[in-house]
């Protein structure tokens, strides 16, 4: 699993290491991982051309040692300063020393070059670059870019980009990644990204997280030789209506693939699902006398059906509530549940939960999914570019790594709804089957696109869940 720290505790574990190295020494290392980096990046050191764009900061003392490095071994380097009397003395000397210089001429060595390094601005960086820099950031777009730590103008808490940022090839961060490197949008800012370990000593709990193919197959539920499809946890879904009967089609289409051993729907659709998917146990409602199940999903599709969405959220097992249904959502009743709660909207449905306007939402998506879990007194997943999960409990933020544009088309979240509310009727908490679910539904989506690259539908992302389950499995 990749944690991610915040500024104040990477400060506070970098200053405790200091007090017990020799001065300078752990900028050494930074300096040292990040001149490996470049090197592996430029493939061929020797006679490349570097431009190290330096501020005033250590940032940019990590990128003058780094460019000492790299001059050492026959590249040639200029050092663009930003602010000249606040340069970090002994980097530049550094850099003097092993044959590198300051430019002269910062577009016409930028234009030349073969890699510029970000040295700009550091963590604790707030807002947008300022004119003189971001006319370097933007020259600096025709040349491969790396990044010092974090792309220079984006906010390493909490992935905001206030103005004008770098945007890098790459990222090599140091210590620790930062949860701003996670999460949208300064997450498209960052580019590949790398973590250069100095022997920072953290806490046990993280800002945010990310789970990789390892974390995902310890979640994911396997049938033991007892096991039977009762055994295996039975979800309920609620989807669909008149107008929209895909939306139960497409929902039940994840729930089958989810792990649970059956699933039962309930709603005006079951031709249409039972067409599809003969081993579906159909019913027609009300949701309560649809015989038992492990946890419900509602709301794809359902339209104005909020008698079956007081039905459910009546129920003591856990609820994913969706699309449709989270219009009849009220935060008080959501609060006062025995049950946990699991809400999934995308950037508009949660602007609405909130009061607020999209674009804050899309601008701010770590506050905005923790005020979600705060007010519903819930888990909530929040889709997009960056698919975000929080608790209301608190604890680390789960950012989705897996995520892609080929899920920006209809169906898909009816997709994950299904299968997220699958992986929470074989037992795993809220936040683990979100987790879980969002990982397989953006490796699935990977996978069904690959590789010609023609565009997909939300059946082929469901077609392919099985595929990104035995891929992550095998790990």
């Amino acid at each position: 699993m990749r944690t991610a720290f915040s500024v104040d505790v990477v400060r506070a574990a970098e200053r405790d290491l200091m007090a017990r190295l020799p001065e300078g020494a752990l900028m050494q290392r930074a300096a040292a991982g990040l001149a490996v980096a470049c090197a592996d990046l430029l493939g061929r050191v020797y006679g490349s051309r570097v431009v190290l764009l330096v501020g005033s900061g250590d940032n940019g003392g990590d990128a003058l040692y780094a460019g000492a490095r790299l001059a050492r071994r026959g590249a040639g380097v200029r050092a663009v300063l930003l602010s000249p009397d606040r340069a970090h003395a002994g980097g530049l000397a550094a850099l003097r020393a092993a044959g590198g210089r300051v430019s002269g001429d910062a577009l016409a060595d930028i234009a030349r070059a073969d890699l510029v390094v970000d040295g700009i601005v550091g963590i604790g960086g707030k807002g947008g670059l300022r004119p003189e820099a971001a006319r370097l950031a933007d020259a600096a777009r025709q040349s491969l870019v790396v990044s010092v730590d974090l792309p220079s103008g984006v906010d390493a808490d909490t992935g905001e980009v206030a103005g004008d940022a770098v945007r890098a090839d790459a990222t090599v961060t140091f210590g620790a990644y930062k949860p701003g490197l996670f999460i949208d949008p300064a997450r498209e800012y960052a580019g590949a990204l790398r973590l250069v370990d100095i022997g920072l000593e953290l806490p046990a709990e993280a800002e945010a997280e990310a789970l990789q193919y390892a974390d995902v197959a310890d979640l994911l539920p396997r049938p033991s030789a007892e096991s039977d499809k009762y055994r295996r946890g039975v979800v309920g879904v609620v989807a669909g209506s008149a107008r929209y009967p895909g939306a139960a089609v497409l929902a039940v289409s994840g729930a089958l693939r989810g792990g649970a051993g059956a699933v039962r729907y309930v709603g005006p659709a079951a031709d249409a699902v039972l067409a599809q998917f003969p081993e579906t146990l159909v019913h027609a409602g009300p949701p309560s006398k649809a015989g038992r199940v492990q946890a419900w999903v509602i709301g794809p599709g359902i339209g104005d059906d909020s008698d079956a969405m007081a039905d459910v959220l009546d129920s003591d097992v856990p609820v994913l509530v969706d699309a449709d249904g989270l219009r009849f959502l009220d935060p008080a009743r959501v609060r006062d549940r025995g049950a946990p709660t699991l809400l999934t909207p995308h950037a508009g449905e949660a602007a609405a939960l909130l009061g607020a306007d999209r674009t804050e939402v899309e601008a701010a998506r770590l506050h905005a999914v923790r005020e979600l879990a705060g007010r519903y007194g819930a888990t909530a997943l929040l889709k997009g570019s960056t698919t975000l999960v929080a608790d209301a409990a608190g604890g680390p933020v789960r950012a989705n790594p897996t995520g892609t544009g080929w899920l920006a088309t209809a169906g898909s979240g009816d997709v994950l709804s299904g299968l997220t509310g699958s992986l929470l009727a074989t037992g795993l908490p809220a936040r683990d089957a979100a987790a879980a679910g969002a990982y397989l539904h953006g490796l699935a989506a990977r996978l069904a696109a690959a590789p010609d690259g023609a565009p997909i539908l939300a059946t082929d992302v469901a077609g392919a869940l099985g595929e990104a389950w035995r891929e992550v499995c095998r790990y």
